[in-house]
């Protein structure tokens, strides 16, 4: 199974509200609607299959135009399992077909038969995915937009809300809080429409979010065409290979896939695949159009004048360049912005990206500890974790020990405390000789004893700064001061011999 996990530019500009916002919708919706669904579903089988079998085996019986539309479309598009149901020695398929079977007076059939029809319509009145999916049968214009926000389960939920939040924030940077959310709905309801196409009278309702997330796919194909994609394999008992992957082929690759599958099994895998293919050929067009016609510069500009990040000329040129895929170009003249600005936050962020693009990794985290740094200096906690993290994950062992420390400091300020006496003890051992090891020491000696209730370890930490090289004199009596506290706290809690 191929999973993606990120790309290059996981970092938009602004916060990607609409994105967001699409995101918390669907989730709210889903658990809103998802377990009366399945129970609504569980009903609605048992009558349809009830309508079918008694219409099938007595169709002489008279039913309402609705139930009679089903029948008929049931019939026309199942025409093997519809004779297998007239069958006379078919299987029993339960209870109810047994006693039906059995019965031979015409009016009890009929009586049979308006019963379930008044199920049927009293169900249909009240069922959710009558009301809001989508039915290419008996397509309704709400449902067009209404399909696109309920999903069958959580994995169903997952998987789209992941790559929509992959493809779409990305997509909400570049065009804008107007132009991607008109997109996104307008997309949906087009894959639904080609999902009808290919499967003309349908009654088999479709939900989910996967055309206009598909949509979202192909338009980031056709914006972001060099733009590598970080991908697992998970094959075996979890056991995971990554790797990455340019978007101009992976994204046609499961294209392809998904035209194959639509073309073979059509609806029999309970996946629209012709939905998937319908919204990454709309988002993939409309995606250049947008481009070439000018919109997408229109909501550059827009963007531009709110944010402060692209307004400087550099920085703004940069990015073009890297979009162009001139990576050289943009690193000289983010280069020169820093020569400007040392603490260009935004020229840095841009930097490392470029940097992980070209697989110069050293240059990379270079860039990323410059970053760090600049964002701890700014007190955006958060994000500064955030980037020491990609550090780390790029290679990155270790921090110069004044940053190191200040991180620590504002991983407590944040109350994470665990964290924090982590990193204060990696930074002492890495760095034994310096006078931010000792510092590290009395502050895990001290969160041990105060927060953590685990004198031992306040105990240990304390009595390693004491007999650290590095002169303590100034701190020496906090030092033995924590050491007297912690031995007093282990002493009140051990119990006495009896």
């Amino acid at each position: 199974m191929l999973i993606p996990l990120r790309h290059e530019n996981m970092q938009g500009r602004r916060w990607p509200v609409i994105t967001i916002g699409l995101i918390a919708l669907n989730v709210f919706i889903f658990l809103g609607t998802h377990w009366k669904m399945d129970e609504q579903g569980e009903q609605e089988g048992h009558v349809k299959a009830h309508v079918l079998m008694l219409a099938a085996m007595h169709p002489e019986l008279k039913m309402p135009d609705d139930v009679q539309q089903y029948v008929s479309a049931f019939e026309t598009r199942n025409p093997a399992l519809w004779t297998h149901i007239q069958t006379p020695n078919r299987r029993v398929e339960d209870a109810w077909d047994a006693k039906i079977r059995l019965d031979e007076d015409p009016t009890s059939l009929q009586g049979e038969m308006d019963s379930l029809a008044q199920q049927f319509q009293e169900l249909k009145k009240v069922s959710i995915r009558d009301q809001y999916a989508f039915v290419p049968g008996e397509p309704k214009s709400s449902a067009y937009l209404t399909a696109n926000f309920l999903h069958s389960g959580w994995l169903h939920l997952i998987g789209n809300m992941w790559f929509l939040w992959l493809a779409g924030f990305i997509l909400e940077d570049t065009w804008g809080r107007l132009i991607y959310p008109v997109f996104y709905l307008i997309a949906g309801a087009f894959a639904l429409q080609v999902h009808a196409w290919f499967n003309p009278g349908s009654m088999v309702a479709t939900i989910g979010a996967s055309g206009a997330v598909a949509a979202l796919m192909g338009a980031f194909l056709a914006r972001f065409p060099n733009m590598k994609i970080q991908m697992a394999w998970v094959f075996g008992l979890l056991r995971i290979y990554k790797f990455q992957a340019a978007a101009y082929w992976l994204l046609p690759l499961w294209l392809l896939m998904e035209v194959f599958y639509g073309s073979l099994f059509g609806q029999a895998t309970g996946v629209a695949h012709w939905a998937h293919v319908g919204g990454f050929v709309f988002g993939a067009a409309v995606g250049f159009g947008i481009r070439k016609s000018g919109l997408e510069q229109v909501a550059e500009k827009s963007i531009q004048e709110k944010i402060a990040w692209v307004s400087h000329p550099l920085l703004a040129e940069a990015n073009e360049q890297m979009e162009k895929g001139q990576l050289d170009a943009a690193v000289e003249n983010l280069k020169k912005l820093i020569a400007e600005n040392p603490d260009s936050v935004d020229a840095y962020r841009m930097l490392q990206q470029i940097y992980w693009r070209k697989n110069d990794l050293n240059a990379h985290r270079e860039a990323l500890e410059k970053l760090c740094a600049l964002l701890l200096k700014r007190k955006e906690t958060q994000e500064a974790l955030q980037i020491y993290d990609e550090y780390k994950n790029g290679g990155g062992t270790h921090l110069p020990a004044s940053m190191w420390l200040d991180l620590c400091r504002q991983l407590e300020d944040q109350q994470d405390l665990q964290r924090a006496v982590n990193e204060y003890e990696a930074l002492a051992s890495t760095y034994p000789t310096e006078k931010q090891s000792l510092l590290a020491q009395m502050a895990v000696g001290r969160l041990c004893l105060k927060r953590l209730d685990d004198p031992q370890r306040a105990l240990r930490f304390y009595q390693a700064a004491a007999a650290s090289s590095v002169p303590h004199l100034d701190w020496e009596a906090n030092i033995q001061k924590g050491i007297e506290d912690a031995q007093r706290v282990l002493a009140g809690s051990a119990i006495p011999s009896l």
